[in-house]
């Protein structure tokens, strides 16, 4: 069986003008691409919200789009919607439940995300010319997570995922595990990233993809499977370009037969020049196949990916460590018990520790912060 996975699909400025008139033509050189396989993902990193609905308080930026977003999706002949990744609750139960609506009005299969958390760690069956894939998606743990109670996306707990794996494994032929994590804008795996994944490998996966940094990293083969680290974006446009990678990705096709299974990254760029997915060819693949092959032979090596890891630490340290700065000093502490200075961990601060501290990469990048501080 052939199996495609995308990364983010994002409808923003240009492709939401063309969506929201009923234009799809932004995925329509990779339409064909997308028929060929015998199924295929992407990952719905914008809740779909046609009800009246306030978003969250959180950090970072609320995501939204229309149902025709999911329109576009099935136009194009997508089967499935990864919903775990940090925006799927941006705009509450409302956000969560409008999205798995649009899903069931064009008929296009979920995973990772549900109206609580049983639902959302439900993993997805799909037999295919006479064999089951299993598809396992988590992703790590932001502002998106669900609850007992309350819709929201399915967590990276290895614990967890490890019992769910299992599971996946008795009862398939294949299991596939599709990952939303890493550092954005970094394009490496952290050595945590490596270690975790690797391991969902050893507790019975058969490949594991991984999307979020907003740019493309590299891949290898663990125990003879696929390990992919990020393919970025799929079709995520913006007013401006928060790295230099930010329009150019990869979608994975991954065969899957009876001992051995096969892969192919199949580059393209997206949003640049003009709203739409547009693949690679001549001496741009063949540049971008150069930079692949650079970044596999970090990803080999774990010294070179600590020595990277540091990199990205001295880049960022500044900026993570004053997230977490307390107030200091004497008189600033009395100040603040007579109450003639306000507390600096006001409600927003307090989310930023908050996130930076529960989510993996986010802590990851801290703790390297805080060890080379030393």
């Amino acid at each position: 069986m052939k199996i495609l996975i995308a990364g983010d699909f994002v409808p923003q400025y240009r492709t939401a003008n063309q969506i929201e008139s009923g234009d799809y033509s932004c995925l329509a050189e990779i339409k064909p691409i997308i028929q060929k396989s015998d199924y295929s993902i992407v990952n719905f990193e914008s809740p779909v919200v046609t009800r009246e609905a306030k978003p969250i308080a959180k950090t970072g930026p609320r995501l939204r789009c229309t149902e025709r977003a999911m329109e576009c999706l099935a136009q194009a002949g997508f089967n499935c919607v990864a919903l775990a990744n940090n925006h799927f609750r941006d705009y509450g139960q409302v956000g969560v439940e409008d999205t798995l609506a649009a899903c069931n009005k064009y008929r296009i299969d979920h995973v990772g995300g549900g109206v609580n958390l049983a639902e959302a760690q439900q993993i997805l069956y799909k037999d295919i010319d006479g064999q089951r894939l299993a598809i396992v998606n988590v992703c790590e743990n932001e502002w998106s997570i669900a609850g007992k109670n309350y819709g929201g996306s399915a967590p990276t707990n290895p614990v967890w995922n490890y019992y769910t794996i299992q599971e996946a494994r008795k009862q398939s032929d294949y299991v596939l595990v599709i990952v939303h994590g890493g550092i954005e804008g970094y394009q490496y795996p952290t050595p945590r990233m490596v270690d975790t994944y690797r391991f969902f490998i050893d507790a019975g996966a058969d490949a594991v993809v991984n999307h979020h940094q907003h740019c493309y990293s590299g891949y290898e083969e663990y125990m003879s499977k696929p390990i992919f680290y990020g393919v970025g974006n799929f079709c995520f446009d913006r007013s401006e370009k928060r790295n230099t990678n930010w329009n150019e990705g990869y979608m994975v096709m991954i065969h899957f037969a009876t001992g051995m299974t096969k892969y192919e990254a199949i580059p393209y760029t997206q949003c640049d020049k003009e709203p739409a997915v547009i693949l690679m060819h001549g001496e741009k693949k063949k540049e971008f196949d150069d930079i692949i092959k650079e970044i596999n032979l970090t990803i080999g090596s774990m010294e070179k990916l600590e020595s990277q890891m540091n990199n990205i630490a001295l880049k960022k340290g500044k900026n993570r460590l004053q997230q977490i700065e307390p107030s200091r000093g004497m008189i600033v502490r009395k100040l603040q018990k007579w109450g003639v200075m306000p507390s600096l961990n006001d409600g927003k601060r307090l989310m930023t520790i908050n996130n930076v501290i529960r989510c993996e990469s986010h802590r990851e990048l801290l703790l390297k912060c805080l060890t080379n501080g030393q």
